[in-house]
């Protein structure tokens, strides 16, 4: 037993000598930490990261549908070089080339989401320069485009700007919400490990205090041994009693670091701390109506979007099956006033003629032994199979909501019954020890005492934990602050 009581106070001694290295001493409240790790916690980095990334993806696509202005050149293309041509007379024959190009044009493009086309206009001007070569003279030549108009629209096809524009404000409101429940899951995990370090440090207490009163007792009882007052089978009982404090006490001294490191790694804190925490006793006063509930979550969590997004990404894929089993066409048109063979730049744009091109491209499937439609079939088929899991997963997150805001009430409930079966555990360990200090009742019935105050304190430590991840989990089902009255989710 000396053995024993020596390795427990060398425990006991390195936790408290471990304890005391703390540089500082944070006394914060369970808000305190909610904010500081919806701050600062590394998992908060990564969330935003993520966020940003899918702000300028939107940002990317909806440029898309904005009109895009290019110029493009070749300053300069200069060439020296044989080639091989056709002569007037038939023969093949190997020419000599010597000359200096460049080019200049600006074109403005704007897609259409309605029609899966897109319009274009634009202006240009190239000149080039042949060098003297085998007597032949040099010259210069300029050629514009002085402006041109024209239209690319594919017939019949499948419309991707359409499903593109109407796909990409889904997809950021789906970020946005996932980013909110992100926030909000952080903020659960916060409160977690803040009730685990509650819980430790109300159990040290608890146990600091029963060490003192097994010293004590086994003091006395000693005494009462002596004289012959209790049996020894009694005091060796309460020998054990202290011994086992002292353990008690070494433990919860290891297990308040642990859970402080645990927490301090959490929240991205580098230097050594302490936290002293303030309990979280006052509870928030508002009540929850389910159908309310139901609503907030249908409007607001991000599996709304998602069900938008995947129900939209399955007409796409149909629609796209139903455009590649007819009639394929693409017409491209363009009409612009052009000068060629000028020898200054004021000539290139006098006296213009007119360019017209059309251009009609047609595909007619004729056979494919029925793979059209058969494509068409399985398009159709994963569309109704994604409608059906939709309305499941829909019905499932209604009746979570329902469940969680019923069991909500009940977890309320529990925090008032724990603290007052705590107190009350509390007044009955009182009485007993002050019952046994004049001998009244034995050391079972004192034991029995110690024992259910520490079953009441670890029961109301439970009840106020499961409240508070309680009251974090609806923010995070329906992502809404019910005490402030307002939304969680982010602007989009």
């Amino acid at each position: 037993m000396r053995s024993l009581k020596i390795i427990t106070f060398i425990i006991s001694l390195f936790c408290f000598v471990s304890e005391s290295m703390a540089q500082e001493v944070m006394k914060v409240s369970l808000d305190d930490i909610i904010a500081l790790a919806q701050k600062q916690a590394p998992s908060v980095q990564l969330a935003k990261t993520k966020l940003s990334n899918n702000y300028w993806r939107y940002q990317s696509t909806l440029a898309n549908y904005k009109p895009q202005m290019v110029l493009d050149g070749q300053i300069p293309n200069l060439q020296r070089s044989s080639f091989q041509t056709t002569l007037p007379t038939g023969q093949q024959s190997f020419i000599r080339q010597a000359s200096l190009g460049s080019s200049l044009g600006l074109q403005l493009r704007q897609d259409l989401a309605l029609t899966g086309g897109s319009v274009f206009a634009g202006t240009g001007l190239s000149y080039l320069r042949n060098f003297e070569l085998s007597g032949v003279a040099a010259s210069n030549q300029f050629f514009s485009d002085i402006i041109y108009v024209g239209l690319e629209q594919p017939i019949f096809g499948f419309n991707q700007l359409k499903y593109e524009k109407e796909l990409a404000p889904v997809q950021y409101s789906e970020a946005t919400r996932e980013y909110a429940e992100e926030m909000e899951s952080i903020a659960m995990q916060g409160a977690a490990l803040f009730f685990d370090i509650f819980s430790a440090q109300l159990n040290l207490e608890a146990t600091q205090k029963n060490k003192i009163n097994a010293d004590s007792l086994f003091e006395i009882s000693k005494g009462r041994f002596s004289v012959g007052r209790i049996a020894e089978t009694d005091l060796l009982q309460i020998e054990l009693s202290a011994m086992n404090a002292n353990a008690n006490l070494a433990s919860a001294l290891l297990n308040k670091q642990t859970s402080s490191e645990a927490l301090r790694n959490f929240l991205g804190i580098k230097d050594v701390v302490a936290f002293d925490l303030t309990p979280p006793t006052k509870l928030p006063d508002y009540q929850l109506d389910k159908e309310r509930a139901v609503q907030l979550s249908e409007n607001n969590r991000s599996q709304s979007f998602e069900f938008q997004r995947r129900l939209l990404q399955a007409d796409a894929q149909m629609a796209r099956a139903k455009a590649e089993t007819g009639i394929q066409a693409n017409l491209f048109a363009r009409f612009g006033l052009s000068r060629n063979a000028a020898s200054t730049v004021t000539q290139a744009y006098k006296s213009p003629t007119d360019d017209e091109q059309i251009n009609l491209g047609i595909q007619i499937p004729i056979a494919d032994w029925g793979k059209s439609k058969a494509r068409l079939q399985i398009a159709e088929s994963d569309r109704n199979l994604e409608q059906l899991n939709i309305e499941q997963e829909r019905i499932n997150i209604e009746q979570e909501v329902r469940l969680k805001v019923q069991q909500f009430d009940l977890v309320r409930q529990q925090v008032a019954l724990a603290l007052r079966a705590y107190e009350v555990s509390q007044k009955r360990e009182d009485i007993t020890r002050k019952r046994y200090l004049i001998g009244k009742v034995d050391v079972t019935e004192l034991n029995l005492a110690l024992r259910a105050m520490d079953e009441g304190r670890r029961s109301y430590i439970a009840a106020l934990q499961n409240f508070w991840l309680a009251h974090y989990e609806m923010r995070g089902l329906t992502l809404f602050d019910f005490v402030n009255e307002r939304s969680l989710v982010k602007s989009d």
